[in-house]
């Protein structure tokens, strides 16, 4: 071995041991667990080759850069003199306050939500703003982009934001034909094309369509066959639409999403919109672009402060230590919780973390319910007299990663339409955990030292 050979050899491990050294540094940052700080380092010190380079693809949750300033506007008049305490709670974390004068209608079937998404296409005169996770190569997504190539040649402006990595798999000749009809695409955080303030591990789960400024349909629905054309009970789905001054905080989060994919809006911030109803609701976006994490810090005051029931439906469950510890001090507090999940979802390395946390809220009281007939994909919830709806798991990845939305929603006629779906659910759900065998078990564990990073 030459002089030069050993001078290489010296120089790789010492940047070999600067990049791991940086690397653990900057896995103790104040905002990560300390239970994510912790897997991160034993993943790094383990397989530091393999380890560095995921850990600066996947382990940042918080853009070190600014991203485009997420502005609410004020609404004189659409602001309740005495908000619920949690609508207040949320607005202390950063999201807009509660809006009256809603109206907003449920979809609780494929069939409403097609229809409903139909008519507001349809409806708009002026533009459509959208922001999907997916966008899928099928029926039910070539239809969509029909529409709004249609919708295109009436004069009607079309602005699409589709998250790169969940449409992968996209309908490319109905795309093409949307663009070349002179609709707006814009990718969120592509391969390649990464920006300061786009991560491949941030992604935008959001789901809405905005037409005209003034009408939204949005909630846990993609834009697929799954979504707006499946057989009854097969994938279960919840989605709104909504109209009245809560629709001008769907209006920032697109303009903000639209320039972190590219330019910024054109033309000025859309006026406000007139009241539509009584419905007392309130949006509350998550993300990277928000400096704290509003809709996991909401839920778990949310928690704390329930004093009769918690009823939340999610597909994927795999919980931060908070969100955990609230949901098992509720059930040993004696309030009636109440946590609905697939019996098998979409997602078998979900399926697999989820095993421990279930058995564990099993264990506090927590009456764990699994959905049998087929993929139960709703993200919703009830806290004592307060339901939500949206985009957001009850999982680490939408709780402190994605960009999501939420519809908190504090009227009684729409909650109680939310509590009706909830209790027409629970027939078609079996009470308890699945029986789980040592190999199954040991597997699981595996899975959950994984949860933190992943």
């Amino acid at each position: 071995m030459g002089p030069m050979y050993l001078l290489f050899e010296h120089f790789l491990v010492v940047m070999g041991v600067l990049a791991v050294a940086s690397a653990i540094v900057l896995a103790l940052q104040p905002r990560r667990t300390p239970q994510s700080s912790a897997a991160w380092i034993l993943f790094i010190i383990l397989v530091p080759y393999i380890a560095v380079p995921v850990f600066l693809v996947l382990g940042f949750r918080k853009s070190r850069r600014s991203f485009p300033t997420l502005m609410f506007p004020a609404h004189p008049g659409s602001e309740p003199p005495d908000p619920p305490a949690l609508a207040r709670d949320f607005a202390a974390l950063g999201a807009p306050g509660a809006r009256q004068g809603n109206r907003i209608v449920l979809h609780e079937t494929p069939e409403a939500a097609r229809a409903a998404l139909e008519a507001l296409v349809k409806g708009a005169r002026h533009r459509i703003d959208i922001i999907l996770y997916v966008l899928a190569p099928d029926a039910s997504g070539r239809w969509f982009l029909d529409l709004l190539t249609g919708k295109l040649r009436e004069g009607v402006e079309v602005r699409l934001t589709i998250d790169w990595l969940g449409s992968l798999r996209r309908p490319r000749r109905a795309l093409n034909a949307f663009t070349a009809a002179g609709g707006e695409l814009r990718w969120f955080s592509p391969l390649g094309h990464l920006t300061d303030t786009a991560n491949l591990n941030l992604r935008n789960h959001r789901k809405m369509v905005i037409a005209d400024c003034a009408r939204v349909w949005s909630g846990g629905r993609n834009v697929g066959d799954e979504y707006l054309a499946s057989p009854p009970g097969e994938w279960l789905d919840l989605s709104f639409t909504a109209e009245g001054p809560v629709v001008d905080g769907f209006n920032a989060v697109f303009a903000s999403d639209w320039e972190v994919a590219g330019d910024p809006l054109p033309e000025p911030v859309a006026p406000p919109c007139p009241p539509r109803g009584e419905a007392l609701l309130q949006l509350v976006p998550a993300g990277p672009d928000e400096a704290q994490d509003v809709l996991h810090d909401g839920l778990v005051a949310a928690i704390y402060r329930a004093r009769r029931r918690v009823w939340i439906a999610t597909p994927y469950f795999v919980p931060t230590e908070l969100l955990a510890q609230a949901l098992a001090t509720a059930a040993r507090s004696g309030l009636d919780v109440r946590l609905f999940v697939p019996a098998k979802s979409n997602q078998w390395t979900t399926d697999l973390t989820r095993g421990p946390y279930l058995r564990a809220m099993a264990r506090t009281g927590v009456r764990v319910l699994r959905y049998m007939p087929g993929m139960m994909h709703a993200k919703a919830g009830i806290v004592d007299d307060a339901a939500w709806i949206g985009s957001a798991n009850l999982d680490v990845r939408s709780m402190l990663l994605n960009f999501e939305t939420v519809m908190m929603i504090y009227d009684p006629e729409t909650l109680a339409a939310v509590e009706s779906w909830f209790r027409a659910l629970e027939p078609d759900c079996v009470a308890g955990t699945a029986p789980a065998r040592l190999p199954r078990r040991l597997i699981e564990g595996i899975f959950r030292l994984g949860a933190p990073i992943l």
